[in-house]
């Protein structure tokens, strides 16, 4: 077995094993300098049997970064399922050798202000704001020159910035496909009241998809609070109509107003998915595997948006991007996750 340095073994001891310069050294571990591939692999393997790693404080002087990025978010990290963004963007700063600072504002914008501000003094590398859900995100002022992705957002106009949100079109596009591949021809929407890029996102790839089938003329779009209750209110109005009227399936801004969407239909006499075959969005586990049939649902890429976030972070920042060479949003597909909702239409 190779016999370790003794106590933390520095650079020039590494150099002298490899047979080369400290600075050569530093310039194959780090990657700032181009090394013929023969000397990088003859110092990875110095390194190794010396049990040599960079120290990150010098490291980071050298570079003038800290290896922390911050995360800045609303309600993300203590939502039951938008969490998964926080995890995602851990695993490749992780992946990646950098710290995650993580922060909530539980929706309070002052606090959040104040909160962006402790990262800027803290020095942080980059900055990732994540939202609970798609909406839009004003340039926060305390920011100043850090580079920023948005994650589950968008920026506001006048505001160029990298960001990352799922294909809201592309959502209710799946989920009508589903049903039409089922034999659905009256298919309706359980949209929000909500104005945000979700709803608008989703209720436009709604109308475009039944378009595309020919359906256009008999399609239904009702509105509701993004919440059972407001389920309720729409499933009533869609459903409380003759047989010959009565759409056969329902696709829901959500899993929640579903959840509204199935009671509506107990409440008339009708089966889900015998009578009325309903899709929601989000797969949120505790509604969407609790209702009987469980529900079929759109899964939003929580956990992917949050590694590519991240991805896009820390690539900006060793590359020493500004808001100035921000790329287009990057608006990530969605997966259906079957389960007992949709059936053939009655």
């Amino acid at each position: 077995m190779p016999r370790r340095a003794e106590g933390r073994p520095s650079i020039v001891a590494v150099a002298a094993a490899a047979g080369v310069s400290p600075t050569t050294v530093s310039h194959a571990l780090s990657g700032t300098r181009p090394v013929r591939d023969e000397t990088r692999e003859r110092v990875l393997r110095a390194a190794e049997r010396l049990g040599y790693s960079p120290n990150p404080i010098a490291s980071g002087l050298r570079l003038q970064r800290t290896g922390v990025v911050g995360f800045a978010s609303d309600h993300v990290a203590t939502s039951a399922f938008a969490g998964r963004i926080l995890q995602g963007a851990q695993d490749v700063a992780r992946e990646r050798g950098m710290l995650l600072m993580a922060v909530d504002s539980e929706g309070d914008a002052d606090l959040e202000d104040r909160q962006l501000r402790s990262l800027a003094d803290h020095r942080v590398d980059g900055i990732m704001v994540a939202r609970m859900f798609h909406q839009v995100v004003g340039r926060p002022a305390a920011i100043g020159r850090i580079p920023v992705v948005l994650v589950d957002a968008v920026p506001a106009e006048g505001w160029r910035v990298a960001s990352v949100a799922p294909d809201e079109p592309g959502i209710a596009a799946t989920a009508v496909a589903r049903l039409l591949a089922a034999g659905h021809r009256r298919i309706a929407f359980a949209n929000t009241t909500d104005e945000a890029p979700a709803s608008r996102g989703r209720e436009a790839g709604f109308r475009a998809a039944v378009a595309e089938a020919g359906l256009g003329a008999r399609a239904l779009v009702e509105y509701g609070a993004s919440d059972a209750g407001g389920g309720r209110v729409a499933g009533m109005r869609l459903l409380d109509r003759p047989a010959q009227d009565r759409p056969t399936a329902v696709v829901c801004f959500n899993d929640q107003m579903a959840m509204g969407v199935y009671q509506a239909a107990a409440a008339l006499g009708l089966d889900v998915p015998r009578d009325c075959s309903v899709v929601g969005v989000d797969d949120l586990e505790i509604v969407a595997a609790a209702l009987v049939p469980a529900l079929t649902t759109v899964a939003l890429p929580h956990r992917e948006m949050g590694r590519s976030g991240m991805s896009a972070l820390l690539d900006r920042i060793e590359r020493g991007e500004g808001e100035a060479d921000a790329a287009e949003p990057a608006f990530l597909r969605c997966e259906l996750i079957e389960r007992g909702s949709v059936g053939p239409p009655p």
